[in-house]
């Protein structure tokens, strides 16, 4: 399930068909069991207000969640680039050839860093991944042979600056698995069923002339899918883009 919600193309059109045929069932089904009696009228009103309005704050919250997972994840690679960027500064400090090995490993590394941002590929997310590990070992292994060469306050302050971009990969990458708990979700569509449930029992007229009924299938369905994209970094298309890591690669001499 965890799969299929992180793809908001595929769920919206899922998610509609679930809760068009939820309102069916209401205005068919439930409207054949069940009698609903004008002296009822305005309790059944109560009732469906009230769901509904559990439901808009359920979607409310929940998109208060995604929205600030996705505020995260942007803070986190503006703080990427600046480990970077600091680090690659801090390389003038050590002597060449070391230094100059080290620039142009930490330039890699941000093009690779640039480009996990970019992809929804799980075939190039996955070499990425590889990709990044090797370079991150390679850089620790620079940054080792720094703090050998160099036993100083300097070299400390050159280890210190790799071990800040290290950690920042590590932030960044656990702010994209952290997603909103599919407990939240099950709780979301199942209310949205019996919502657009009742909403079709309760609707006066035929289905078929009540054409007033898919309005909320429709727009449960997008605010489901809304929430979806925000929370899926690489499943959706609104993605955190990698803006200060290409501002760092363009300040980077060519």
């Amino acid at each position: 399930m965890a799969g299929f919600i992180a793809h908001p193309a595929a769920l919206f059109p899922a998610l509609l068909a679930c809760f068009i045929a939820a309102v069916a069932f209401g205005a068919i089904v439930l409207r054949r069991l069940l009698k609903l009696p004008d002296e009822e009228r305005e309790d059944f009103n109560v009732v469906q207000t009230a769901t509904l309005t559990l439901l808009a704050l359920l979607i409310g919250f929940t998109l208060s969640m995604a929205v600030g997972r996705y505020d995260q994840r942007k803070t986190l690679e503006e703080a990427e680039a600046n480990a970077i960027g600091t680090e690659y500064a801090r390389a003038d400090l050590v002597g060449a050839p070391l230094g100059v090995r080290m620039k142009s490993a930490l330039v890699d590394y941000a093009k690779l860093r640039s480009a996990y941002y970019s992809t929804g590929d799980r075939d190039e997310l996955a070499q990425l991944s590889r990709n990044i590990s090797t370079l991150q070992t390679q850089l620790w292994s620079l940054a080792t042979q720094v703090a050998k060469d160099t036993p100083t306050p300097i070299g400390a302050i050159v280890v210190t600056g790799m071990n800040d971009v290290l950690n920042s990969q590590d932030y960044a990458e656990a702010a994209r698995i952290n997603h909103i708990p599919l407990g939240a979700w099950f709780l979301m569509i199942v209310i949205g069923l019996f919502a657009c449930a009742v909403q079709g029992f309760g609707a006066r007229g035929k289905l078929g002339k009540g054409w007033l009924i898919t309005v909320l299938p429709v727009t449960v369905s997008l605010s489901f899918s809304l929430i979806s994209d925000i929370d899926s970094p690489q499943g959706g298309f609104i993605r955190v883009q990698p803006q200060n890591l290409n501002r760092l690669l363009q300040s980077f001499p060519s």
